[in-house]
């Protein structure tokens, strides 16, 4: 593990490049990319000529990654893209409501974190990564040598030193403001001795990945052959920041028919199994059993669902990660091995899982043919999170959902 006394510093501040015109902001950021579908880009592609999707997710004819390349130059070039005239931190708030018509609010900095090993044990991660999106996001890192997003990440503040200096950067009027996806957005930049005071509070401790996995290790790969580029933008947030809020991450298992009664006839050594009826709301009733013990909501072919709940004194000593408490008690890691795998092993050797935190699309799939079941769960807690990455375990991919989304273009 790195000495943090004499590591580099974890958080710094950047010259960041932003688009020139702020009266049209709303119309050229975009979410990251692995939450964009294609209907979605296009929107947002057709919405303005110079939104970022056209390089965060690149078409066109040819090599889409050298189209980046080749966009991202006639932008500089053209004043879309302007560099700031000094090194600073961007604080970044954002206001939203949740499905249940909770009012938050989210404020963290973005500055430029280190790129290293976890073994250094300064950043740490929590959840497992997949190759495909990596060798993605490194083609176009390659080719563009430049990073459109923002990760997300949390730290403990445990003196709270942050938290003061975004309260004293906010009482400022922003330089930047506008809406994506029905949340409000505003930055402000800090640079000097603030700045430099705020990165140095943001990387006190170590940073917890919240929402950018794929990214950092995809970074981390690149700065080993490129050492100059040994840093990417990321927003951190205080962990105890009321607006830190994680959704779960349903699941969707693409495959062949599966069938329900065999399903249900193997869950029955582990689960109390409970059919629910078709007017029932699925993630109210998830909710209920929140408080007693593992659950989740099987979504079924022929309009059922069950919910499942996990015995008291079930046996879970076969399980992998059983020797490991923080990933042991998690709902999501429980319902993936003994829920999820058997749903796909059922529906054949090319089934394959997808992920939603919108619990009505998990459904309509369902209905409408289009997915072979369904699993619906309960969020995680941040904390949880945390401790997995403190025992360095991994949670299954796509364990979590923070929202909102950081969104894409805005430094």
């Amino acid at each position: 593990m790195q000495d943090m006394e004499t590591a580099q510093p974890l958080v710094t501040p950047f010259v960041g490049e932003r688009y020139a015109d702020k009266t049209r902001l709303a119309d050229r950021i975009a979410p990251p990319y692995d939450v964009i579908g294609p209907e979605e880009r296009a929107a947002f592609a057709k919405r303005d000529p110079n939104n970022i999707v056209h390089l965060s997710m690149p078409a066109g004819d040819g090599d889409p990654y050298e189209n980046a390349a080749s966009l991202l130059g006639e932008w500089r070039a053209g004043g879309v893209l302007v560099p700031d005239k000094a090194p600073g931190v961007y604080v970044l708030r954002q206001e939203f409501t949740t499905a249940d018509g909770g009012a938050h609010q989210r404020t963290g900095v973005i500055g430029a974190v280190a790129l290293e090993p976890y073994a250094n044990g300064r950043i740490k991660p929590h959840e497992i990564t997949r190759a495909e999106p990596k060798e993605d996001r490194l083609a176009l890192l390659r080719s563009t040598r430049a990073m459109f997003e923002a990760l997300l990440m949390v730290c403990r503040d445990e003196a709270g030193q942050l938290e003061v200096l975004l309260g004293e950067a906010t009482e400022r009027k922003p330089v930047a403001s506008g809406e994506l996806q029905a949340v409000r957005i505003e930055l402000w930049r800090v640079s000097g001795r603030r700045g430099q005071a705020m990165a140095r509070a943001a990387g006190q401790g170590a940073l917890y990945i919240a929402d950018g996995h794929h990214r950092y290790e995809t970074s981390v790969a690149y700065s080993e052959k490129h050492p100059a580029a040994d840093r990417l933008p990321a927003l951190i947030v205080p962990l105890g920041d009321p607006g830190l809020v994680v959704l779960p991450a349903h699941r969707l298992i693409h495959g062949g028919h599966v069938a329900s009664d065999a399903f249900m006839k193997e869950m029955r050594d582990r689960f109390q199994i409970r059919e629910l009826p078709g007017e029932a709301n699925y993630m109210e009733e998830l909710a209920g059993l929140k408080s007693r013990g593992t659950a989740c909501v099987v979504v079924l072919p022929e309009e059922r669902a069950v919910a499942l709940l996990l015995k008291g004194g079930a046996s879970l000593g076969d399980l992998p990660f059983a020797h490991e408490p923080s990933l042991a008690s998690l709902d999501v890691a429980r319902v993936e091995e003994m829920v999820v795998k058997r749903l796909q092993a059922a529906a054949g050797d090319q089934a394959h899982v997808d992920f939603s935190a919108d619990a009505h699309h998990v459904i309509d799939q369902v209905r409408l043919g289009r997915a072979s079941a369904g699993v619906l769960l309960n969020a995680a807690t941040v904390e949880g999170v945390l401790a997995v990455a403190d025992a360095g375990a991994m949670m299954p991919t796509k364990s979590t959902y923070f929202v909102p989304k950081v969104p894409s273009g805005l430094v």
